[in-house]
């Protein structure tokens, strides 16, 4: 493979970027359509329209170029700028529907050569000059990049003669119109033979504005280019620097050139007015050749970087090469595509989807620059320097120039691209290099960190389960998985800390990341770390600690509660310091038989309130209770039931009105309740079953308490201290 790339002919500036470039930008619309651009909008509406439509195509250019010199650029072009930075799946869904409309332009292209063509010879057979000239393209570029390259300078010197048979034409006297008497700002009057009732600046404005879309022809070349940071920011500006100038002066010349009638009736003025019309409909018939070959050379070149990523089925193939490195089997593709779509004889109503596509492209490129500057990540040192107000200016204008052409069809191109985007975040393609997602995501946490901060209220509407889980038993852990994920799913988060002595041999180490792995296999965010210490409540006490001054820690710690465990010495100075912290405490208490059962009833246990039925936002260890409970509900389609026990038979309205009061307020659809009287033991051992038990507790829970309930319900049991940080009721 190393000898294979070693072989492939590389390309310097002029003739990798600068001539493909140079020649796209001066294609049809210059020769056709100039002068009806012209006679609709006078010399300085048409000055005015290259202006902008140069404007747009050069922030662009400039943000390309601060882009490829940051970034060591592989083949595609535009696909692989942002690929690299935004990931496959953005890069895919501009690339995929890109590569489809280049393989349309080509089509166009020819259709275009064919019209020119038949000027000449009315004669001959339309679909048979179609066919002959894509017989020539095909060929050309499935034998090399070199050939095509080598057929563009050919091309050239037909362009430049073609503007020299002009300026002739200047020199000779063609300019007969003086200069008040020339269309300054025009009417606007519309299609040729005054058939239109009339037109605005910005449909004439559309008309012209593809012939500036070319700047990507020369970056499409990207990956055979011998130093693509310095000939695609040069070859680029250089090729826009002499087509805006050679448009504008072309622009001066027909304005004195001829009458407003004839500029805007005769699609042919040029050919008429130059010194040699012939030179001018070679120049014509060489400029949609040319734009041709370089659109099939560049889409062949996108579809092979697609399938070196895997972004397409059959990518191997795609990404085949002959033996001097040109990607044959992507030109086959492409020869076939552009082939299909030439029978489709008509391509109007698609043909909007090629400028558009090109826009949305464009798009991306600034929103690739803006992030990449916003971010201000250290990786980002461009050598080409842009001022952070260009790529601003080329999305605004890229999107703005979208919806003046076609608002529909802008819609539409937009949707196409979410639609292979939601195709390919689906295929779990891997990333074979780093892109800034992850800077970009940092940045955001980071920003929203820094702004959560200082807010006073405590976010308990933002309230989720990020539960800290010390571990030294993996065992234990496993035996708990779905329950863990039960309570942390969908949107909060495990993380596992493993307390171990030191050792060399990271059996936990390796044990806690495959465990980690499969909670984020299943749908919840997980991470571990290790503390080596030989004292269990030591060591979780100091991750605790550790990370208290974290934005993104853990609200809520699970212990679960082994026979193994000394409760006094390891499980109570946890939930002490867990107190002291602010973090909710889950101790959990496995029955040894009936585990967690069918997962269908969850028993909530309220204190007894006689001195206070008041339901105001202090509604005592309630809270982290019942959202447990409520989460492990939705997961397992099961139901609640709140009981109370009381002494007193006088305060059981009190404690009925007092369960719906809560069960209303916290939004507890369809939840159970039962009010009893009488000792809490006796009617503990007489509780209605559930698969799971849930008592409140505070720092002084005796472990013979916990093992009594454990027996009494004859259930699993969950034995929960609030953090003060959580509320039901928000």
């Amino acid at each position: 493979m190393d000898k294979q790339k070693n072989s492939i002919k590389k390309f310097g500036t002029f003739a990798g970027v600068f001539t493909p470039t140079l020649l796209t930008i001066l294609g049809v619309i210059m020769y056709l359509r100039m002068g009806w651009v012209v006679g609709n909008a006078g010399l300085l509406g048409a000055w005015l329209i290259i202006i902008i439509s140069f404007l747009i195509t050069l922030t662009t250019a400039l943000s390309m170029s601060a882009i490829t010199t940051n970034i060591r650029i592989g083949a595609g072009g535009a696909y692989a700028i942002i690929s690299q930075a935004l990931g496959l799946e953005v890069g895919g869904s501009l690339g995929i529907p890109r590569y489809v409309s280049q393989g349309l332009a080509v089509t166009m292209y020819i259709f275009g050569f064919r019209e020119g063509w038949l000027e000449i010879f009315p004669g001959h057979n339309a679909f048979l000059v179609d066919i002959i000239v894509f017989g020539v393209l095909i060929t050309i570029a499935y034998i090399s990049a070199d050939l095509a390259i080598k057929t563009q300078f050919f091309i050239m010197l037909v362009i430049i003669l073609s503007l020299v048979s002009i300026v002739m034409a200047a020199y000779y006297g063609s300019m007969a119109i003086l200069t008040e008497d020339a269309v300054r700002w025009g009417t606007f009057k519309g299609a040729t033979n005054g058939s239109s009732g009339g037109i605005g600046f910005w449909i004439v404005f559309a008309v012209f504005f593809p012939a500036s879309t070319g700047i990507m022809a020369g970056a499409n070349m990207s990956g055979e280019l011998k130093d693509p940071r310095k000939s695609i920011p040069t070859g680029t500006l250089w090729a826009i620097g002499v087509s805006f100038v050679i448009y504008m002066a072309l622009a001066f010349w027909l304005a004195r050139s001829a009458t407003e009638n004839e500029l805007i009736n005769n699609y042919n003025i040029i050919i008429e007015k130059a010194f040699f019309g012939p030179l001018v409909i070679a120049g014509i018939l060489g400029a949609t050749f040319s734009s041709a070959l370089a659109s099939m050379v560049g889409s062949s070149r996108i579809l092979f970087a697609m399938g070196e990523h895997n972004v397409l089925p059959y990518s191997k193939f795609l990404a085949g090469q002959s033996a001097n490195g040109q990607p044959r089997n992507a030109m086959i593709v492409t020869g076939i595509m552009i082939f299909v779509t030439m029978l489709l004889r008509d391509l109007n109503a698609v043909a909007p989807l090629v400028t558009l596509f090109f826009l949305i492209t464009y798009a991306m490129i600034n929103i690739v620059v803006i992030i990449e500057q916003k971010l201000g990540l250290i990786s980002y040192r461009p050598i080409f320097k842009v001022n952070k107000w260009i790529p601003w200016v080329g999305l605004a204008s890229s999107v703005l120039a979208m919806f003046i052409i076609n608002p529909t069809i802008s819609l539409i191109s937009i949707s196409i691209v979410f639609v292979v985007y939601w195709f390919l975040s689906r295929q779990n393609i891997d990333t074979p290099f780093e892109d800034m997602r992850s800077g970009l995501f940092v940045s955001f946490a980071e920003w929203a960190a820094k702004h959560t901060w200082g807010m006073k209220s405590m976010q308990q509407r933002a309230w989720k389960p990020n539960l800290m889980v010390p571990i030294r038993d993996v065992t234990g852990a496993k035996g708990n998985f779905q329950f863990l994920r039960n309570i942390a799913r969908p949107k909060g988060s495990i993380k596992l800390l493993g307390i171990e002595a030191n050792s060399e041999d990271g059996i936990l180490v390796n044990e806690l990341a495959v465990l980690s792995e499969s909670f984020r296999n299943k749908g919840v965010f997980s991470s571990w770390t290790v503390i080596n210490s030989t004292d269990f409540a030591r060591g979780v006490n100091y991750g605790n600690q550790a990370l208290r001054g974290a934005f993104f820690r853990p609200n809520i710690v699970f212990l679960n509660l082994q026979q193994h465990d000394d409760y006094e010495s390891e499980i109570r100075p946890v939930i002490k310091e867990s107190i002291r912290l602010e973090i909710g405490v889950l101790l959990y208490s496995s029955h040894p038989t009936a585990l967690l059962g069918k997962r269908n009833m969850i028993n909530v246990w309220v204190s007894d309130r006689t001195d206070n039925w008041n339901l105001g936002w202090d509604i005592g260890n309630l809270d982290l209770s019942t959202l447990i409970a409520y989460k492990l509900k939705k997961n397992w389609e099961a139901s609640i039931r709140l009981i109370i026990v009381i002494r007193d038979e006088k305060e059981k309205e009190n404690a009925d009105k007092f369960l719906k009061s809560l069960i209303n307020l916290a939004r507890l659809p369809q939840t159970l309740t039962e009010v009893h009287v009488g000792n809490f033991m006796d009617i503990v051992g007489h509780a209605p079953a559930a698969d799971l038990n849930i008592f409140g507790m505070d720092e002084n829970l005796k472990f013979e308490f916990v093992k009594t309930m454990t027996m009494k319900t004859e259930s699993s049991c969950l034995f929960v201290k609030d953090s003060g940080h959580e509320s039901i009721l928000a």
